[in-house]
């Protein structure tokens, strides 16, 4: 499809699409981190005992299916209920965002207090920034295939389709790119890296929603 061909109101919304691309960038290069750096702290730093009985590190990468099995019915009746009330698209992933952050700011002073008395720390930690990462991952993934196939003009839903792929594939890499210094900087400074960094997004990501909302002219929910 010759670029040339789309109307303006059709690359408002692609800009609109690729805005949030960047954003999703690194929404999911915090969120994958699970098999990085979230593992190595469970396998170092995290006791791995529960009432006497011990486990693998690796279990806790279960965690998050099963709050996603557990959660996605429960996000579904909350988006069907509040209807028209319903956030944003945009204001979604500015949610996402702002709770992947969350997600590590919740763990920071259990990675603060293992570095200070080398004690591993209670599997509650690592369970809760998963319990929070899913609640982002609800509010962002599911939103963001929905909103590139209502937005992108239909001509190239496609090719709009694979950039958005592309986006989980970059934030995998930078995910891969910041496991490089778990062992360089503090683990605590680490993860309060990753919240600042999203969370700042998120709240950029909020002031941009309603620019965002009227730039498409329709609100994809």
């Amino acid at each position: 499809e010759d670029p040339k061909s789309l109307t303006a109101a059709e690359w408002k919304r692609v800009i609109v699409i690729l805005v949030l691309f960047l954003f999703a960038i690194l929404f999911w290069g915090a969120f994958e981190q699970s098999g990085s750096t979230l593992t190595l702290f469970a396998d170092r730093y995290t006791r791995l005992t529960l009432f006497g009985w011990s486990f693998p590190s690796s279990w806790f990468q279960v965690e998050q299916p099963v709050f996603v099995l557990i959660l996605a019915p429960t996000f579904a009746w909350l988006w069907l209920r509040l209807g028209s009330r319903q956030p944003s698209s945009a204001m979604k992933f500015a949610l996402g965002l702002i709770l992947v952050g969350l997600g590590y700011l919740w763990i920071v002073p259990a990675a603060a207090a293992v570095q200070q008395t080398g004690v591993r720390v209670s599997p509650i930690w690592l369970t809760g920034l998963y319990l929070v990462h899913t609640f982002g991952e609800m509010c962002l993934s599911p939103v963001g295939l929905s909103i590139v196939t209502k937005l992108s003009p239909k001509r190239i839903v496609g090719l709009m389709m694979g950039v958005w792929f592309l986006g989980t594939s970059f934030g995998s890499k930078l995910a891969g790119w910041v496991a490089g210094f778990f062992d360089i900087v503090p683990v605590s400074r680490l993860f309060l890296t990753n919240a600042l960094v999203t969370i700042i997004a998120g709240v950029i990501l909020v002031l941009l929603a309603r620019s965002i909302t009227r730039l498409t002219r329709a609100e994809a929910q």
